[in-house]
């Protein structure tokens, strides 16, 4: 079910490095559509194209604050529990990730610095189709509150009674989310970058979603923020003949289940522990619910890579730059210091991937398709601006002046140059016009 291919299988290898975020021309033109719609009709086309596409009419756009109070009212409390005590991990993690403004004196009056300031407002995509992701919408939204971001705007596609998943309400009140909209796809990112009656117009835009969705993410960026344009997920294991075979095919399948373009690859130089991860897929897979998407998914773009030494199975590693990293091996720290390109690097068999992407409280979107060789976890970073601060004075420009007019007239920007002149020149006259002695 899941192949047994060595580093010289370039075909299956470049299979699985080829899955980003490329959309067919039908998706592309199917989304140019949809946002002319809402930037030209708002609210209108808000309700038409829901219609189109989910088949109800979401009345009004906006949840009521009532609905998600009663939401969470018919929570499980077991789960509620388990909701409140992720997003508490989720919370403490992402506060150490708070960057403070800063300024320094730089002598001569002068005064050098940065600021961090939060977005005005978020909007946050929930996905509300297959399958409804409540961890997503903590992962996507605490990192803006701790951010300071001051209104958050979260859509997700309604259900038959047009409202959200039930789920998703409910965490979004647990969360003391008010602007919460009943519209999902292309038409909802639309909403969010141009703004409607119902909908205002945001910052940035964070969340997953199928390829309308990221197809249109891509096509708004500019105009405001993306997170990122995330391809099918994917993971990597690296291990050595201390791992556990069984744990390694369970984690692989977590995330097989996902999509049937998600990649599940093990790199192991010890060919006996590929054969046994491939007879315990073999095993697990028939049990599953969504068998049929992790068959697809391994026949496509799973792999068990055999290389012959535990050198060329990190260098491998590296060229794939997965998106989940799980170090299955006698000495992970260490192998760790080698890891250049991984969106998040899980440590033990016991850190299995589902552990991360509910609880523990590091952020589970992450860079897909090998963009992890420049790109990042989703985090407080993604709703904050930085801006440079300066502040100069009399003297130290006096004494700079000069050096920085030749550096504007060696780029040919002579009215540069004689902006810094006219002070240079006031300076050398006294108040009555004539030269200073």
């Amino acid at each position: 079910m899941i192949p047994l291919i060595t580093p010289d299988d370039t075909a299956r290898l470049d299979a699985i490095m080829s899955r980003g975020g490329t959309f067919s021309d039908e998706v592309d033109a199917t989304v140019e559509n949809i946002l002319g719609q809402v930037r030209t009709e708002g609210d209108e086309a808000l309700i038409e194209l829901t219609k189109t596409y989910d088949g109800v009419h979401p009345d009004p756009v906006k949840v009521p604050a009532s609905m998600l109070d009663g939401a969470v009212d018919a929570l499980d409390d077991n789960l509620k529990g388990a909701l409140k005590e992720a997003a508490a991990n989720i919370r403490r993690f992402h506060n150490k990730q708070v960057d403070e403004s800063w300024f320094t004196e730089d002598g001569d009056g002068v005064i050098l610095g940065q600021r961090v300031v939060p977005m005005d407002r978020a909007g946050l995509y929930v996905p509300g189709g297959t399958a409804f992701y409540p961890s997503s919408l903590l992962m996507n939204a605490i990192p803006a509150q701790v951010a300071g971001v001051n209104e958050i705007h979260l859509v997700s596609p309604p259900q038959d009674n047009g409202r959200p998943h039930p789920l998703v309400l409910a965490t979004a009140a647990l969360l003391n989310l008010e602007h919460v909209y009943a519209v999902g796809g292309a038409q909802a990112v639309g909403a969010l970058a141009y703004g409607t009656d119902s909908v205002p117009a945001v910052d940035t835009i964070v969340g997953p979603g199928n390829a309308y969705v990221a197809a249109a993410k891509k096509k708004v960026f500019g105009h405001v923020g993306i997170d990122s344009v995330a391809g099918p997920s994917e993971i990597g294991i690296l291990a050595d003949a201390t791992a556990d075979p069984e744990f390694v095919a369970a984690d692989l399948l977590s995330q097989a289940e996902h999509d049937e373009r998600a990649s599940a690859v093990l790199i192991t130089p010890h060919r006996p522990l590929a054969e046994a991860v491939q007879d315990h897929v073999e095993e697990m897979v028939p049990s599953l619910p969504r068998a049929d998407v992790i068959e697809q998914a391994l026949a496509d773009y799973g792999a068990c890579v055999v290389p012959d030494t535990m050198d060329a199975a990190v260098a491998l590693m590296n060229d794939l730059a997965v998106e989940h990293l799980e170090l299955h091996v006698a000495a992970p720290w260490d192998t760790m210091t080698r890891i250049r390109h991984a969106g998040a690097i899980f440590l033990g068999e016991y850190s299995s991937e589902p552990v991360g992407d509910y609880f523990a409280g590091p952020n589970h979107v992450l860079p897909t398709g090998g963009t992890a060789r420049h790109a990042s976890a989703l985090g407080v970073d993604d709703f904050v601006r930085t801006q440079s601060v300066l502040s100069y004075s009399k003297e130290r420009l006096d004494d700079t002046g000069p050096k920085i007019a030749a550096l504007a007239e060696a780029e040919d920007l002579q009215a540069h140059a004689e902006a810094v002149r006219a002070r240079l020149d006031r300076n050398d006259h006294d108040g009555s016009g004539s030269k200073k002695p």
